[in-house]
């Protein structure tokens, strides 16, 4: 009670520090903001010095307007009187779906072109200004968020498509005029099919009477980027770079085989001549050596089969024939 009969004659003493007191409590409850833990928070600038020079609606050095910086979860502070903050659910794509990104802020894209150029540091798209430095572009994006991912974007910088809604906020008069009764956007209103946004299954369809199955394969036909070779009939990811390297690869092997064999097959036509002499030198029985030369001709005489079998292996690949070792042999 002594505490409350104080502040009470202190308001008593004092009237003008009452409304003071009841202004900085309002201004500060105001002030916090309360993001939750799947949520971000969209910062609008009420007013600033700095204008946007450029076609992109979102600010990125403190001029007036949507902040490229968002809050995320936890209790965050902005000024009431400058900023203003609105919550946004993070994206989630759902299994069995994917989610299109189209992205509405960047340079334009170039003539012709149908969708943006991709870069491995955008990565999932949660990093605005790393979009921007590294000269992202606006449009439909060539990645899809895939099924499961949990991604707190930027509700302005980007919209997100899955089957079921839209994430985002739109900020083309086409696309605002086109929202429902609810201000949410559908994937129809944008030309998108239900089926367009779920996954593509490759499995074995019932297409027989019978009502067996038939497996089937997956043919994809993009409709931008550069054209086919003179003489090609189709194109794969990352060309045909590495079946070249196999094919090289394939013949510096080969040529290293046959290099092995020919220098195996002189050494075994060397061996059976020094078998020749040696039997044909007849020596006699006081002659010291005698011994020594039988068992050089045992060694040639176990060991040449192996060498002839291993030059065989050697040469096949090379497609060089094995009378040439069984000649030899002989």
């Amino acid at each position: 009670m002594s505490v409350l009969n104080f502040v009470l004659s202190l308001f008593y003493s004092y009237p003008l520090l009452a409304p003071v007191v009841v202004l900085a409590a309002v201004f500060i409850v105001l002030s916090l903001h309360k993001i939750g833990p799947t949520e971000v928070g969209l910062v609008t600038k009420r007013f600033s010095f700095k204008k946007l020079t450029k076609d992109n609606p979102v600010a990125f050095n403190g001029e007036a307007g949507y902040q490229a910086d968002l809050l995320m979860p936890g209790l965050r502070w902005k000024t009431v009187l400058v900023y203003s903050v609105d919550k946004y659910p993070w994206i989630q794509v759902p299994a069995g779906e994917i989610g299109v990104v189209i992205a509405q802020v960047g340079s334009p894209l170039p003539i012709g072109a149908k969708s943006a150029v991709y870069k491995k540091e955008f990565a999932n798209f949660s990093d605005l200004r790393t979009f921007i430095q590294l000269g992202g572009q606006k449009g439909v994006q060539r990645p899809v968020l895939p099924p499961g991912s949990l991604v707190p974007v930027h509700p302005v910088g980007f919209l997100i498509i899955t089957r079921s809604r839209v994430y985002g906020e739109p900020i083309s008069p086409e696309l605002c005029a086109k929202m429902g009764r609810g201000g949410e956007l559908m994937p129809a209103s944008l030309g998108l099919k239900s089926e367009q946004l779920e996954l593509v299954r490759i499995e074995p369809q019932p297409r027989a009477k019978d009502g067996s199955t038939l497996d089937v394969v997956g043919i994809v036909t993009t409709y931008e980027g550069d054209p086919l070779p003179s003489g090609d009939i189709a194109s794969r990811l990352g060309g045909f770079a590495d079946v070249a390297k196999m094919e090289t690869d394939n013949s510096s092997t080969a040529r290293t085989r046959s290099i092995h064999f020919s220098s195996a097959w002189k050494w075994c036509r060397c061996s059976s001549s020094s078998r020749a002499r040696s039997a044909s030198s007849k020596p006699t029985l006081a002659s010291p050596h005698r011994t020594p030369a039988v068992r050089t001709s045992n060694t040639v005489r176990s060991f040449a089969p192996a060498i002839a079998a291993f030059g065989k292996s050697l040469c096949a690949p090379a497609n060089i024939r094995s009378t040439r070792v069984a000649t030899s042999r002989k």
